[in-house]
């Protein structure tokens, strides 16, 4: 326990002392307007007398430790009694991209993905998501951010665009400038670039001595991984392909969780869209999952939240907590003591 104003209390005591002084001080006035009287002595040793002054003296002594208490617990409490410690708060470290494929046949799948993100960002702390969309050609709507407002902003505007909600087509702009549909492999690229190269990071915080690169709170990795609704359906020629992506994203150690809601239109093949994607998925330390419906991608959505959630100390932090509860009590309770020892000492 610490005072952040202790300095109140050198000027406190100067002005209890002198103030104690002057009422302790002899009043010359009102010794010269005394008047003797006579016989007093046979009224004082009366056994009425003698309790009352008794109990007047007890009295006296109460106001006067409850006003000693009062003053010094007021003084206390004004300097701010107030509790130090540290603390290193465990945010969230991990960074999400949600990755959509915005072709005619997903919309159903990626208005539900966003919808259940949007939730998901009011419970974050610490977690950044990023959005980038693709049809012919990826455009990111948002970096990483953990703006949740805007956050829950955009996934909004995304889920009317998906959902076919008057004046919402513009928010799909840019993603057909390429040749072709689905170019699934380009906007898996896309996705895995829109991470920040840590590498290059610690290279120039090495280079530059900021950052301090050798600090544990350096070497924890933010966790990774891209959210992809796809149903891989290929129709064009990619500047990656779907394997060339996913590659890179393994070496990126970025997990692809990938959503398709088209996996029961194809066979059980290898060579077919879904047991291709899935491959790829796996390959890349993530998981794939077979939506049979929108309404499944919550409970998706939740899975691959726990499978991520992990969580890193943040560099400590001084906390001050305010303790001004006991001085304030005994001001309380002495002034409510000094108001009733004053009553009973009314003349």
């Amino acid at each position: 326990m610490e005072l952040m104003f202790w300095w109140l209390i050198p000027p406190a005591l100067v002005i209890a002392a002198l103030a104690g002084w002057r009422a302790f001080r002899p009043d010359r006035q009102a010794n010269a307007r005394r008047r003797p009287v006579a016989n007093a002595d046979r009224l004082t040793a009366l056994p009425e007398y003698q309790s009352a002054l008794r109990r007047h003296r007890r009295w006296l002594a109460v106001a006067a430790l409850a006003a000693v208490t009062l003053v010094v617990s007021a003084v206390a409490a004004a300097a701010r009694p107030v509790e130090l410690s540290t603390i290193a708060p465990e945010q969230r470290n991990r960074d999400i991209m949600l990755c959509l494929d915005t072709s005619g046949s997903m919309s159903s799948a990626d208005a539900a993905v966003v919808q259940v993100f949007a939730e998901l960002a009011k419970e974050f702390d610490g977690e950044r998501i990023g959005l980038t969309v693709f049809d012919s050609s990826a455009v990111q709507v948002f970096p990483l951010t953990d703006d949740y407002a805007y956050v829950a902003e955009q996934l909004t505007l995304a889920k009317d665009a998906f959902d076919g909600n008057p004046g919402s087509a513009g928010f799909l702009d840019g993603t057909w400038n390429g040749r072709g549909s689905s170019l699934i492999g380009d906007g898996l690229a896309s996705c895995v670039n829109g991470f920040p190269d840590t590498a290059a990071t610690d290279a120039r915080s090495a280079e530059t001595g900021s950052g301090d690169a050798g600090s544990p709170d350096s070497r924890q990795r933010r966790s990774r991984s891209i959210v992809l609704a796809t149903d891989n359906y290929l129709s064009g020629d990619p500047i990656f392909t779907l394997e060339q992506a996913a590659a890179l994203a393994k070496e990126r150690d970025v997990p692809v969780y990938a959503l398709n809601p088209g996996d029961f239109d194809y066979g059980p093949g290898p060579g077919q869209p879904g047991a291709m994607l899935r491959a790829v998925a796996e390959s890349s330390g993530g998981a794939y999952y077979r939506l049979d419906s929108p309404e499944a991608v919550a409970d998706i959505v939740r899975s691959v939240q726990e499978t991520e959630a992990t969580a890193i100390k943040g560099a400590p932090q001084a906390v001050v907590s305010d303790r001004p509860e006991l001085p304030l009590a005994l001001a309380l309770l002495s002034g409510l003591v000094l108001a009733g020892a004053s009553w009973r000492l009314r003349p």
